[in-house]
């Protein structure tokens, strides 16, 4: 009992919850994501750009967070089963004699590649930057989208 109460349960530290293990697993997930993806050379917080990945019944939207990013610095490429973004972000020349308390703005160049499903038009593939956000719309093929069936 006196060890229990000095240095608490032994068997404790070895619990962990479900949560715990999902932290960390993503954790462990953006820091692959850093060292897989981020290609500028400071190694930020977190995979750039930041994208989110939706569906619909007739396509596949990437939209992709690209502030003071302008479009002829991006390169983007869909193939049958991938779409990669690259690009170059560049920043201002700040006064050369300043002394930042803090310094989290980057720049330099970038690249992500998304994995895609097979039943895609790859001809049809449309994209538009918009204040800060690449939205790219990528149909679906014909014999993907879903058909109302007439029943007699």
């Amino acid at each position: 009992m006196i060890y229990r109460t000095l240095f608490g349960d032994p068997g404790r530290r070895f619990k962990t919850s479900a949560a715990d293990l999902d932290e960390m697993r993503r954790q462990m997930d953006r820091l692959l994501d850093v060292f897989g993806n981020r290609q500028t050379g400071r190694g930020g917080a977190g995979v750039y750009p930041a994208i989110n990945i939706s569906e619909d019944s007739d396509a596949y939207t990437v939209s992709a967070e690209l502030p003071g990013v302008k479009s002829n610095d991006l390169d983007l490429n869909v193939t049958a089963n991938q779409l990669t973004l690259a690009g170059e972000r560049r920043i201002s020349e700040e006064a050369a004699d300043a002394r930042y308390h803090r310094r989290e703005r980057e720049a330099g160049r970038f690249s992500r590649a998304v994995a895609l499903p097979d039943d895609i038009d790859t001809e049809n593939v449309k994209a538009r930057l918009a204040d800060g956000v690449l939205i790219v719309t990528i149909p679906k093929a014909e014999k993907a989208r879903p058909r109302q069936i007439a029943i007699q």
